[in-house]
Protein backbone atom coordinates (compact mmCIF):
# COMPACT_ATOMS: atom_id res chain seq x y z
CA UNK A 1 0.00 0.00 0.00
CA UNK A 2 3.05 2.19 0.75
CA UNK A 3 4.42 1.68 -2.34
CA UNK A 4 1.50 2.50 -4.42
CA UNK A 5 0.92 5.64 -2.35
CA UNK A 6 4.89 6.15 -3.38
CA UNK A 7 4.52 5.64 -6.69
CA UNK A 8 1.11 8.02 -7.14
CA UNK A 9 3.27 10.88 -5.78
CA UNK A 10 5.79 10.59 -8.05
CA UNK A 11 3.68 10.62 -10.82
CA UNK A 12 1.53 14.01 -9.85
CA UNK A 13 4.86 14.97 -9.42
CA UNK A 14 6.35 14.66 -12.64
CA UNK A 15 2.81 16.11 -14.32
CA UNK A 16 2.91 19.33 -12.23
CA UNK A 17 6.17 19.99 -12.86
CA UNK A 18 5.25 19.04 -17.03
CA UNK A 19 2.62 21.30 -16.57
CA UNK A 20 5.13 24.02 -15.40
CA UNK A 21 7.68 23.64 -18.24
CA UNK A 22 4.72 24.27 -20.99
CA UNK A 23 3.54 27.35 -18.93
CA UNK A 24 7.16 28.61 -18.83
CA UNK A 25 7.85 27.65 -22.35
CA UNK A 26 4.53 29.53 -24.07
CA UNK A 27 5.10 32.75 -22.10
CA UNK A 28 8.50 33.11 -23.15
CA UNK A 29 7.72 33.23 -26.79
CA UNK A 30 9.57 36.54 -28.51
CA UNK A 31 7.86 39.26 -30.91
CA UNK A 32 10.04 40.30 -33.86
CA UNK A 33 9.79 42.86 -35.73
CA UNK A 34 11.81 43.96 -39.20
CA UNK A 35 12.34 47.68 -40.16
CA UNK A 36 13.77 48.88 -43.33
CA UNK A 37 15.54 52.31 -41.61
CA UNK A 38 18.59 52.15 -44.33
CA UNK A 39 17.53 49.43 -47.08
CA UNK A 40 21.35 49.34 -48.08
CA UNK A 41 22.70 49.71 -44.62
CA UNK A 42 24.72 47.68 -42.20
CA UNK A 43 22.02 44.96 -40.52
CA UNK A 44 21.65 44.30 -36.76
CA UNK A 45 19.54 43.40 -34.19
CA UNK A 46 17.96 44.72 -30.46
CA UNK A 47 17.30 42.11 -28.37
CA UNK A 48 14.86 43.18 -25.77
CA UNK A 49 13.95 41.15 -22.34
CA UNK A 50 11.29 41.96 -19.88
CA UNK A 51 11.89 42.84 -16.63
CA UNK A 52 9.37 42.88 -13.37
CA UNK A 53 8.72 45.98 -13.49
CA UNK A 54 7.30 45.87 -17.27
CA UNK A 55 3.54 46.50 -17.43
CA UNK A 56 2.75 48.20 -21.25
CA UNK A 57 4.97 50.66 -21.43
CA UNK A 58 5.69 53.42 -23.90
CA UNK A 59 9.06 53.79 -25.31
CA UNK A 60 11.17 54.64 -29.07
CA UNK A 61 14.81 54.05 -30.04
CA UNK A 62 16.43 56.28 -32.06
CA UNK A 63 19.86 56.87 -33.86
CA UNK A 64 22.17 59.81 -33.30
CA UNK A 65 25.77 60.91 -34.58
CA UNK A 66 28.33 61.14 -31.70
CA UNK A 67 27.68 64.89 -31.08
CA UNK A 68 23.85 63.78 -30.65
CA UNK A 69 22.52 64.92 -33.21
CA UNK A 70 18.77 63.12 -34.35
CA UNK A 71 19.53 61.13 -37.02
CA UNK A 72 16.43 58.78 -37.63
CA UNK A 73 13.76 56.97 -35.42
CA UNK A 74 13.87 53.27 -35.73
CA UNK A 75 10.89 52.39 -33.38
CA UNK A 76 8.23 53.94 -31.50
CA UNK A 77 4.70 52.71 -29.82
CA UNK A 78 1.84 53.15 -31.61
CA UNK A 79 -0.03 55.07 -28.87
CA UNK A 80 2.58 57.94 -28.26
CA UNK A 81 3.28 58.14 -32.29
CA UNK A 82 -0.75 58.43 -32.71
CA UNK A 83 -1.74 60.27 -29.42
CA UNK A 84 -4.12 57.31 -29.67
CA UNK A 85 -4.08 55.30 -25.96
CA UNK A 86 -5.90 52.52 -24.38
CA UNK A 87 -7.94 54.90 -22.06
CA UNK A 88 -8.65 58.21 -22.94
CA UNK A 89 -8.02 60.98 -20.99
CA UNK A 90 -11.33 62.35 -19.18
CA UNK A 91 -9.71 64.82 -16.73
CA UNK A 92 -6.49 65.80 -15.00
CA UNK A 93 -7.00 62.55 -12.57
CA UNK A 94 -9.38 60.76 -14.41
CA UNK A 95 -9.81 57.90 -17.57
CA UNK A 96 -11.94 56.19 -19.82
CA UNK A 97 -11.84 52.58 -20.03
CA UNK A 98 -12.12 53.00 -23.80
CA UNK A 99 -9.88 54.16 -26.16
CA UNK A 100 -9.70 58.01 -27.11
CA UNK A 101 -7.10 60.84 -27.62
CA UNK A 102 -4.63 62.09 -24.80
CA UNK A 103 -1.83 64.37 -24.59
CA UNK A 104 0.99 63.29 -22.79
CA UNK A 105 4.29 64.87 -23.11
CA UNK A 106 5.77 63.55 -19.67
CA UNK A 107 5.90 60.19 -21.40
CA UNK A 108 8.87 60.65 -23.39
CA UNK A 109 10.26 64.65 -23.59
CA UNK A 110 13.66 63.52 -24.45
CA UNK A 111 12.73 62.34 -27.61
CA UNK A 112 9.95 64.90 -28.45
CA UNK A 113 12.57 67.35 -27.98
CA UNK A 114 15.60 65.55 -29.59
CA UNK A 115 13.45 64.76 -33.25
CA UNK A 116 12.21 68.39 -33.52
CA UNK A 117 8.80 69.47 -34.51
CA UNK A 118 6.11 67.76 -36.36
CA UNK A 119 5.21 69.57 -39.72
CA UNK A 120 6.98 72.02 -37.97
CA UNK A 121 4.67 73.44 -35.74
CA UNK A 122 4.27 70.46 -32.95
CA UNK A 123 6.10 69.00 -30.15
CA UNK A 124 3.97 65.94 -29.26
CA UNK A 125 1.72 63.63 -31.43
CA UNK A 126 -1.58 64.16 -31.48
CA UNK A 127 -4.89 62.41 -33.20
CA UNK A 128 -4.78 65.48 -35.57
CA UNK A 129 -0.55 65.53 -36.36
CA UNK A 130 0.78 62.14 -35.86
CA UNK A 131 3.91 60.93 -35.85
CA UNK A 132 4.82 59.19 -38.81
CA UNK A 133 8.53 59.39 -39.75
CA UNK A 134 9.35 55.74 -37.78
CA UNK A 135 8.04 52.23 -37.62
CA UNK A 136 5.08 51.86 -34.98
CA UNK A 137 3.35 48.76 -33.42
CA UNK A 138 2.02 48.11 -30.29
CA UNK A 139 3.47 47.46 -26.94
CA UNK A 140 4.90 44.21 -26.96
CA UNK A 141 3.76 42.08 -24.32
CA UNK A 142 7.02 40.68 -23.03
CA UNK A 143 10.05 40.00 -24.73
CA UNK A 144 11.51 41.38 -28.22
CA UNK A 145 13.59 41.60 -30.31
CA UNK A 146 13.87 44.38 -33.81
CA UNK A 147 15.81 43.91 -36.66
CA UNK A 148 16.76 47.18 -39.11
CA UNK A 149 19.87 48.60 -40.85
CA UNK A 150 22.80 51.34 -39.69
CA UNK A 151 24.13 53.47 -41.96
CA UNK A 152 27.11 51.52 -44.00
CA UNK A 153 30.13 53.50 -42.05
CA UNK A 154 30.93 55.44 -38.72
CA UNK A 155 30.47 55.42 -35.10
CA UNK A 156 26.19 55.73 -33.62
CA UNK A 157 24.98 56.31 -30.60
CA UNK A 158 21.44 53.93 -30.52
CA UNK A 159 19.11 55.46 -27.85
CA UNK A 160 16.21 54.07 -25.76
CA UNK A 161 13.32 56.04 -23.91
CA UNK A 162 10.54 54.14 -22.11
CA UNK A 163 7.91 55.33 -19.69
CA UNK A 164 5.10 53.33 -17.69
CA UNK A 165 2.19 55.59 -16.76
CA UNK A 166 1.16 55.78 -12.38
CA UNK A 167 4.63 54.13 -11.76
CA UNK A 168 5.06 55.79 -8.19
CA UNK A 169 7.72 54.98 -5.71
CA UNK A 170 8.08 56.30 -2.23
CA UNK A 171 10.11 59.93 -4.45
CA UNK A 172 7.98 59.79 -7.47
CA UNK A 173 4.30 60.19 -4.69
CA UNK A 174 1.22 61.16 -6.70
CA UNK A 175 1.07 64.51 -4.38
CA UNK A 176 4.38 65.55 -5.30
CA UNK A 177 3.00 67.96 -7.64
CA UNK A 178 -0.58 68.21 -7.31
CA UNK A 179 -1.57 70.66 -9.72
CA UNK A 180 0.79 69.33 -11.96
CA UNK A 181 -1.68 67.55 -14.95
CA UNK A 182 1.00 66.06 -16.75
CA UNK A 183 2.57 64.74 -14.19
CA UNK A 184 0.09 62.92 -12.68
CA UNK A 185 -0.12 60.23 -15.68
CA UNK A 186 3.63 59.44 -15.42
CA UNK A 187 4.89 59.05 -12.21
CA UNK A 188 8.54 58.07 -11.98
CA UNK A 189 10.04 60.12 -15.36
CA UNK A 190 11.01 58.36 -18.48
CA UNK A 191 14.17 56.34 -18.32
CA UNK A 192 16.99 56.87 -21.18
CA UNK A 193 19.15 54.43 -22.45
CA UNK A 194 21.71 54.32 -24.84
CA UNK A 195 25.09 52.44 -26.43
CA UNK A 196 27.44 53.77 -29.03
CA UNK A 197 28.90 51.44 -31.73
CA UNK A 198 31.35 50.60 -34.28
CA UNK A 199 29.92 49.54 -37.56
CA UNK A 200 33.35 49.39 -38.75
CA UNK A 201 34.79 47.09 -36.14
CA UNK A 202 32.13 46.14 -34.00
CA UNK A 203 32.15 44.12 -30.57
CA UNK A 204 30.11 40.74 -30.08
CA UNK A 205 27.36 42.76 -28.69
CA UNK A 206 26.68 45.72 -27.21
CA UNK A 207 24.72 46.69 -23.63
CA UNK A 208 22.61 49.62 -23.48
CA UNK A 209 22.73 50.80 -20.18
CA UNK A 210 20.70 54.00 -18.47
CA UNK A 211 22.07 57.34 -18.95
CA UNK A 212 19.39 59.27 -17.10
CA UNK A 213 15.62 60.08 -17.35
CA UNK A 214 13.08 62.76 -18.53
CA UNK A 215 11.75 65.92 -16.88
CA UNK A 216 8.68 64.75 -15.02
CA UNK A 217 6.45 66.41 -16.58
CA UNK A 218 7.83 66.68 -20.14
CA UNK A 219 8.61 70.25 -19.61
CA UNK A 220 12.22 70.55 -21.57
CA UNK A 221 14.10 68.15 -23.35
CA UNK A 222 16.55 67.37 -20.99
CA UNK A 223 19.04 64.69 -20.23
CA UNK A 224 18.96 64.18 -15.62
CA UNK A 225 21.71 62.47 -14.90
CA UNK A 226 20.59 61.33 -11.59
CA UNK A 227 19.18 57.91 -11.50
CA UNK A 228 18.83 57.65 -7.61
CA UNK A 229 15.28 58.18 -7.20
CA UNK A 230 14.58 55.78 -9.71
CA UNK A 231 13.36 52.31 -8.87
CA UNK A 232 10.87 50.23 -10.57
CA UNK A 233 11.45 52.57 -13.57
CA UNK A 234 14.60 50.80 -13.90
CA UNK A 235 13.03 47.43 -14.26
CA UNK A 236 10.85 47.67 -16.81
CA UNK A 237 13.25 45.88 -19.05
CA UNK A 238 15.48 43.80 -17.76
CA UNK A 239 18.68 43.34 -20.53
CA UNK A 240 18.66 45.61 -23.84
CA UNK A 241 21.32 43.69 -26.05
CA UNK A 242 22.65 45.50 -29.72
CA UNK A 243 24.30 42.86 -32.10
CA UNK A 244 26.21 44.05 -35.10
CA UNK A 245 25.42 41.79 -38.07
Amino acid sequence: MKYYNLLTLMFLLALIQGCGTSSKTSSSEQQQFNIDTYVDGTPFEIDITSGKGHNHPTFVIWLEDLEGNFLKTIFITKSYASGIYGHAALTDSTWSNKSGQSYRPASLPYWSFKKGLIDGKFLIPEKEHPYVDGFTGATPKGDFSIESQLPKDGNYRILLEVNQTWDWNRYWTNNKYPDNRDYKSSAQPSVIYAVTVDINDPMPFYIMNPIGHGQYAGEDGRLYTDLSTMTTALEIFDRIEVKIK
